[in-house]
């Protein structure tokens, strides 16, 4: 089967920027108080329902997914970049690091207690949402919690250069209601949400607020 453009351009313009990106996303999580509050909420939410297994969808070079085993929890990561995945395993040669998509998990139906998208669902086509958002549904286990983070806005804004690399990147801008919507009609159901003005890091201010939806798939089920 030939594989989505997006997809294809997703991991070559990560594959490019992999240097600069990580540099550059080093020391964001401890300069975003928030955002921390959010990943401690979750990982919280899943060690009181007696832990399991939990994924990083789009972990990039693996910062986040570091900070969720070091909130206790037994993380691995996923992305479709080979580049990002070999930094993430260098960096953080204890933990599990593969190679795919969330469109289509390696893992059996109900296989996961929590799964985290911090900025990855961003690539995806309005079109794929539900998709992907069915697939989070199916290796979730009942009563497993999910985690999105995602740009705030009504359009997409595509890219074509970062840190002076040629890429071609499109991030999707969402509004929290519509993704809330969008979980729902997946059988996820959201119990708390946050948004965030924009903020300055490295001398880059966001150009958007950043919003966070915590959902989790009903104990009760039986899809």
């Amino acid at each position: 089967m030939t594989e989505p453009d997006f997809l294809t351009a997703t991991r070559s313009s990560y594959d490019t920027m992999v240097a600069d990106y990580t540099e550059f996303v080093r020391d964001e999580l401890a300069a975003r108080p928030l955002d921390r509050a959010m990943l401690a909420a979750f990982a919280e939410l899943v060690l009181v329902d007696g832990g399991g297994p939990v994924l990083e969808v789009g972990c990039g070079p693996g910062r986040i997914t570091r900070h969720l085993h070091d909130l206790g929890l037994d993380a691995a990561g996923l992305d479709l970049s080979p580049a990002m995945i070999a930094q993430a395993r260098r960096a953080y040669p204890d933990l599990r690091f593969t190679e795919g998509s969330m469109l289509e998990l390696d893992l059996a139906d109900g296989a996961l207690a929590g799964l985290v998208a911090w900025y990855s669902v961003i690539h995806l086509p309005d079109d794929r949402l539900p998709a992907a958002f069915a697939e989070f549904h199916r290796v979730l286990a009942p009563g497993g919690h999910l985690l999105l983070a995602f740009q705030v806005g009504d359009e997409p804004v595509h890219r074509t250069d970062a840190w002076g690399r040629p890429v071609s990147l499109t991030f999707h801008r969402r509004r929290p209601d519509r993704v809330a919507a969008l979980l729902d009609a997946a059988g996820l159901v959201v119990h708390a949400r946050m948004q965030r003005e924009p903020q300055e890091f490295a001398g880059r201010p966001e150009p958007t607020p950043q919003a966070y939806l915590l959902a989790r798939h009903p104990a009760d089920d039986r899809r």
